[in-house]
């Protein structure tokens, strides 16, 4: 996992989880032996350039890096674990971001949302869990695919007003009541948002205000729409809190049990942590830590199509859709679907 950025603040939030985990494709499941900090076996790969890139991560020419696994045909060929002294690095900004947060949000400031703070970033409190920041948002992707295939959610192109019974006033538009959940897994929701123009530091990002909001869905469903649902990708964090609310309306138990009970528990994840928002739903935007070995096992996962152990945790067909590009991003050649 690699922290990287001159301007850390976004990068932190942004680019930190984004892994240097490398994995080969494979139609094996790991072996979670322990190989800490070791080298099982080269498969034709160049180990002087794997050690080359090995100290060039302990030297930080390419940022704070706290993890680097290689993965080929389901084993661990290469590992390594780097200490990078956060105590230290954030002594000052730690302070100064906390000042800034009570300044623009008063009591609602809370700490865990302090990229700065090294407490909770990149480790949850000196464990081995790693932020994994957005990629929260494709884990909880799948949980969307395995209530759908549970028949906990009836269809992705349901309706989302119908989930927020408390929050139907806000739903003041026909186009605010058009949102399917198939437009929050495309963040084309239509809601005016905006987490790029300004930093996380700035209360006029609205992932910045909505994490020290004490109602996120309220925050979320209050802003007015912009666009029509299903036209324009705009990437909002919100979104996916959104379906968040929607999983456990559905499923009835909270994100994180059920991804403890469908997802994590099938494929060998026994450690996590999930932050809580202040109303206590499930942090999917970006609350979730993970271990390096933990993480790869969601990648391995859909490197399988779905498959885990010989069981199908995740149907084909939905990797198969979260894999496909759905909707363009403006301005560039890239594409998005299905918060991945």
């Amino acid at each position: 996992m690699i922290y990287s950025s001159a301007a850390m603040m976004d990068a932190f939030k942004k680019i930190n989880i984004y892994i240097f985990l490398l994995i080969t494709f494979s139609h094996n499941l790991i072996s979670m032996t322990d190989q800490s900090d070791s080298i099982m076996g080269y498969k034709q790969l160049d180990l002087a350039l794997l050690e080359k890139l090995h100290d060039e991560f302990k030297s930080m020419d390419h940022g704070y890096v706290d993890s680097f696994m290689l993965i080929q045909d389901g084993e661990i060929i290469f590992e390594k674990y780097y200490e990078v002294d956060y105590e230290y690095l954030t002594r000052d900004k730690k302070t100064e971001q906390a000042l800034i947060m009570n300044k623009n949000y008063g009591s609602l400031a809370k700490p865990q949302y302090n990229y700065y703070n090294p407490e909770w970033h990149p480790f949850y409190k000196d464990t081995e869990l790693h932020t994994i920041q957005s990629v929260s948002k494709s884990v909880t992707s799948a949980l969307v695919g395995i209530a759908l295939e549970r028949g906990e959610i009836e269809s992705i192109d349901t309706e989302i007003f119908e989930y927020f019974l408390k929050y139907d006033h806000l739903f003041d538009s026909k186009l605010k009541r058009s949102i399917t959940i198939r437009d929050l897994l495309n963040m084309a929701s239509g809601i005016r948002w905006d987490e790029d123009s300004y930093p996380y530091t700035n209360p006029l990002n609205d992932a910045a205000s909505m994490e020290n909001s004490h109602d996120w869905l309220e925050y979320i469903l209050s802003l007015r729409m912009e666009y029509k649902p299903g036209s324009k990708f705009v990437y909002n964090s919100g979104i996916t809190v959104l379906i968040s609310h929607i999983l456990e309306v559905s499923t009835g138990i909270s994100l994180d049990k059920y991804a403890e009970k469908y997802l994590f528990e099938p494929i060998g994840i026994e450690n996590y942590f999930w932050k809580k928002t202040p109303t206590g739903l499930t942090d999917a935007e970006g609350g979730l830590y993970l271990s390096t070995k933990d993480f790869a096992k969601i990648g391995l996962l859909y490197l399988n199509n779905g498959v885990s152990n010989g069981r199908q945790i995740l149907t084909s067909e939905w990797v198969k859709l979260t894999m496909s590009p759905s909707i363009k991003i403006d301005g560039s050649n890239r594409k998005y679907g299905f918060q991945w």
